[in-house]
């Protein structure tokens, strides 16, 4: 059976930073980072907690390849892919509970 996979990007409250991760649980994986599960990790460092864009694929394989491909992009493509599928920015969290 196939994996699904997900490609997430977060932001802090400010929206100065952005994070660009990849997970197959993503409502577990949201959770860590609000909770900061990982206390030293750079999300919980930074306060990256609010969900702003997500997208889901058939496997986790494809997932890792479009974060790899996004994580060589500019910060400016992650804005205008935020933009394009959340215009207002809004925390996604209530959304994938």
């Amino acid at each position: 059976m196939k994996k699904a996979g997900y490609v997430y990007l977060l932001c802090n409250k400010n929206r100065s930073v952005l994070y660009l991760g990849v997970t197959s649980n993503l409502p577990k994986r949201i959770d860590q980072h609000k909770t900061k599960y990982y206390p030293n990790s750079f999300t919980a460092k930074y306060n990256c907690d609010q969900l702003v864009y997500y997208r889901i694929f058939e496997t986790i394989t494809e997932a890792i390849q479009e974060e790899k491909r996004l994580k060589g992009g500019s910060r400016k493509q992650k804005i205008d892919l935020i933009n394009e599928a959340n215009p207002e920015w809004v925390d996604l969290w209530n959304e994938i509970q």
